[in-house]
């Protein structure tokens, strides 16, 4: 495996296999990287002849209250995890790379409508940061294929949405949320949580799954939503959100005929917060 730091270097390994016929799959990331990340290097591999993952953690997508500077870096890990899945080359810019006019003077892009509710809401801004990485990302790698996990349910369709509104000529793949034995969703936050706290993780996800059978059942959206917050509540989380959504995160009572089809939630148990989704028939 390749790892690249500059620009120059990026383009003439990707344009040397490009002149060679070559489909280039790009997995973007944050580092700190477990299975979950892995596995979506899997699938890009299975969709390209060449794999491309970058590891970058973004200023931009950092709230006032979120520590950018305590987020965890393992490089040396990250570099090994990337190889055994295999991985071809790893771009690992620097902020001054990524950010040439500095963070605060950089060209920032927006998606609206998307990023107006869930965690939108919960951290204004995020999702700009998120945008503009992730649209300076394809300029750089110009990738034919990206993967995405849907644990982040909200961002693959802000995702999704830049790809299409810009025109950008690459095909977006949703992976689906890797989990442990008990259901809680692989994330790098779970790292976080105490002894005492782990157990009562999978509370995320049993509640999920509790919001699908009533939601299919038919009950009404607002008191599923009421009910699996207290649920949470109960179990020791401060809630954020616990929400019923149609796939593009509309209110399924605006759109007649377009029932709920996820259930999102976002929590704090101690000091982590986890998020997690499960996507559902009517």
């Amino acid at each position: 495996m390749l790892t690249v730091d500059q620009l120059g270097a990026l383009r003439a390994t990707l344009g040397a296999w490009r002149m060679a016929g070559q489909r280039v799959a790009f997995v973007p990331t944050m580092g700190n990287l477990h299975e979950g990340h892995h596995s979506l290097i899997r699938i890009a591999r299975e969709r390209a002849d060449r794999v491309v993952a970058s590891v970058f953690v973004n200023p931009t997508q950092f709230g006032p209250n979120e520590d950018y500077g305590r987020y965890p870096r393992t490089p040396e890990a990250d570099a090994d995890g990337l190889r055994a899945a295999g991985c071809d080359l790893l771009w690992r810019p620097s902020v001054e790379t990524m950010y040439p006019y500095g963070v605060e003077h950089t060209v920032q892009v927006r998606v609206p409508q998307v990023t107006d509710t869930l965690e939108g809401a919960h951290r204004p801004g995020h999702f700009d940061g998120v945008a503009t990485v992730v649209a300076r990302l394809f300029n750089q790698v110009r990738p034919d294929v990206a993967v995405f996990g849907r644990k982040d349910y909200q961002q693959l369709a802000v995702i999704r949405y830049l790809v299409r509104d810009l025109a950008f000529p690459i095909e977006i793949v949703g992976a689906d949320t890797r989990r442990e034995a008990d259901g809680l969703a692989l994330s790098s936050r779970n790292q976080y949580l105490s002894e005492t706290e782990r157990p009562r993780a999978v509370e995320i996800h049993r509640c999920l799954q509790w919001m699908r059978q009533a939601a299919q059942a038919g009950e009404p959206r607002a008191a599923i939503e009421a009910e699996a917050a207290e649920r949470l509540r109960a179990a020791g989380f401060e809630v954020d959100y616990a929400a019923l959504r149609r796939p593009d995160l509309g209110l399924p009572e605006d759109e007649p005929g377009e029932p709920a089809r996820v259930a999102l939630i976002a929590a704090r148990l101690g000091r982590t917060r986890l998020i997690d989704n499960l996507e559902f028939d009517a």
